[in-house]
């Protein structure tokens, strides 16, 4: 498993009978969690400041009990260096971040730091599918020359901005791009743009601007062959997140293996994410991770 267990203002108090119960900073917020089908019971000294209630007819909503902020912030130590995440629980249960992706940014930032410090100075990292940016800022913070953020929600792509100021990126080169990602990948493929390592978490379904249909099951494996044209000649990594549980590690990760390794050599590591629930020794299943590195 992908763990990441090196938070301090993040961290899942306990999860069981449907639900997971959060401290985000100092917030703690209970919400659904499809991963925990074991029995849990309720402990008695942890009270959520808002819990999140289901509705019959589909969606739900935040039920406050505790006052607390609309937004906020928190912090994760990635290799030694701070990133800051803007915090608003939302309509549809989440709340601008996925925390178990910090073990995503610690191994892209890696990767990234030592090739700064073998002398490439030019690294470039795209980043499809970014959502509020927490990968973009790793990115940033850990030495990318330039990284672009693409996604088609306006929003995301506004919160992201948010979250590289946050962090204290705004000197670094970052391109923000509102845009289907399967477009924008085509024209970057004939414009000749090449990228060091490519980051995407692709969603289960979708629609692009002009009705294209995304299936993540039919569509995945022809994306990801079409992004190995933008691999520059000496990458670093090519990383695929998925929450569709139709699709295990294994399965994504023979994806890369055939579209990427099969011309580019190295190899592929695949692992279900996943975050620590040290008050019940146990560790949260929270979707699935697949990595491919230069040789």
């Amino acid at each position: 498993m992908f763990l990441a267990d090196k938070w301090s203002d993040f961290e899942v108090l306990y999860a069981g009978a449907g639900d997971k119960c959060e401290r985000w900073g100092d917030i703690i917020l209970k919400r659904p969690d499809p991963q925990a089908v074991w029995d849990c019971e309720e402990p008695s000294d942890i009270r959520p400041h808002a819990v999140y209630q289901r509705s019959s007819t589909g969606g739900g909503s935040w039920e406050r009990r505790r006052p607390m902020p609309g937004n906020w912030k928190i912090g994760y130590d990635s290799l030694g260096k701070r990133l800051n995440f803007i915090i608003e629980p939302t309509s549809f249960k989440h709340t601008g971040l996925f925390p178990e992706q910090a073990a995503n940014w610690d191994f892209c930032g890696e990767l990234i730091e030592n090739a700064v410090r073998a002398g490439r100075d030019d690294i470039k990292i795209l980043n499809l599918f970014a959502y509020t940016g927490g990968a973009t800022c790793a990115s940033a913070l850990h030495g990318a020359a330039e990284t672009v953020h693409v996604d088609s929600s306006k929003g995301m792509i506004a919160r992201a901005k948010e979250n590289i100021e946050a962090s204290g990126l705004k000197d670094r080169y970052v391109r923000f791009i509102a845009e289907d990602c399967r477009k924008f990948v085509e024209r970057e493929i004939r414009r000749g743009r090449k990228y060091d390592g490519i980051i995407m978490d692709p969603p289960k379904y979708g629609r692009g601007p002009t009705g294209e249909l995304w299936e993540i099951d039919k569509s995945l494996f022809e994306f990801v062959s079409r992004c190995s044209l933008l691999l520059s000649d000496k990458p670093l990594f090519f990383l695929i997140s998925s929450y569709a549980t139709e699709l295990g590690p294994t399965c994504i990760g023979n994806v890369l293996d055939i579209a990427i390794g099969s011309k580019f050599g190295g190899r592929v590591s695949s692992e279900e994410l996943g975050l620590p629930i040290r008050s019940m020794g146990i560790d949260l299943p929270c979707g699935q991770s697949s990595r491919w590195i230069a040789g």
